[in-house]
């Protein structure tokens, strides 16, 4: 199992929460599209973790509507 550091996770971003943020999001939308459901598939956590340390995400930061 491999293992992420905070250091690991916030070299692409600005904080370690955001980068959870991301990877979560970022594993969602990997989920909704079809699968090779063999046995060395790594888990979609770890899969989005790995390409955001990697910097293969890119994300844009939104500031929130108001509602009313």
């Amino acid at each position: 199992m491999q293992v992420f550091t905070p250091t690991d996770v916030t070299k692409h971003s600005t904080n370690k929460y955001l980068s959870v943020l991301i990877a979560a999001k970022f594993a969602r939308v990997v989920n909704e599209f079809p699968r090779d459901r063999s046995l060395n598939e790594k888990k979609l956590t770890t899969r989005a973790l790995e390409e955001l340390t990697d910097g293969d995400i890119e994300y844009k930061v939104t500031q929130r509507r108001r509602q009313g």
